[in-house]
């Protein structure tokens, strides 16, 4: 009966990986212990070992292949006295599904999206131009050169205060944080003519480092401090 060799789980927390490297290829003889596979997890790469002894029948997965799930069926050894058509009714293992408990579960751990408050309607503006405002306001605007007429104000019948000039920053701030993250969607050999630079895929441990990094400053709460040396 033909053997699969499933795809290992290299670590405790590997779901996937890429197959890097064949070190045999199909109807070569294999023993228990002879390498077989490079595998590259987020960590490392490793070198695979042979369980079984037999023939490479059929290899299912080609090198350099990418993000292949763990115990899924990479390749195939015959026993003796098998052909190479018994390796063509060897598929691709699947994961077996979830019971029942775990399901209801997980659907029972996810939170409820809470209902959105339906917007505040703005305030309308007076007619005729002109723009209401406390006099500290006008004068903290014209310190910063924040234009009043673009701000709604938050006082008595429209008229803008301290606190609403005070936060036109944030606001304007927060519009060129926005506009600053849209440039990560830029392909950045656009800036480069062809042929002119050597285009390298990362690795899984490259892309995990990026994943990560990118996770602790999205979810991590930051805070800065700065100290004036005199």
């Amino acid at each position: 009966m033909p053997i699969p060799i499933l795809m290992p789980a290299l670590s405790p927390t590997m779901e996937e990986g890429t197959l890097a490297k064949w070190l045999v290829k199909e109807g070569d003889e294999v023993r228990s212990g002879d390498l077989i596979a490079e595998i590259e997890t987020d960590k490392a790469t490793m070198e695979v070992e042979a369980v079984d002894e037999g023939t490479v029948g059929k290899l299912l997965v080609a090198e350099g292949t990418e993000g292949v799930p763990v115990n899924e069926t990479i390749a195939v050894i015959l026993e003796e006295g098998e052909d190479a058509s018994a390796a063509e009714n060897v598929g691709s293992s699947t994961p077996a599904p979830k019971p029942a408990a775990q399901a209801e579960t997980a659907d029972q751990a996810k939170p409820v999206k809470a209902e959105a408050a339906p917007p505040k309607a703005a305030k309308s503006k007076p007619a005729g131009g002109r723009v209401f405002a406390s006099p500290l306001a006008k004068r903290i605007a014209k310190d910063k050169g924040i234009d009043l007429s673009a701000i709604t104000g938050s006082g008595p019948r429209g008229r803008i205060v301290k606190t609403d000039v005070e936060a036109a920053p944030k606001t304007a701030a927060r519009a060129a944080g926005k506009a600053q993250a849209s440039m990560s969607s830029i392909d950045a050999r656009a800036f480069y003519e062809a042929e002119t630079y050597d285009e390298i895929p990362l690795n899984s441990m490259r892309k995990t480092i990026a994943r990560r990094l990118t996770q602790s400053k999205q979810e991590i709460p930051h805070y800065y401090l700065t100290i004036d040396c005199v």
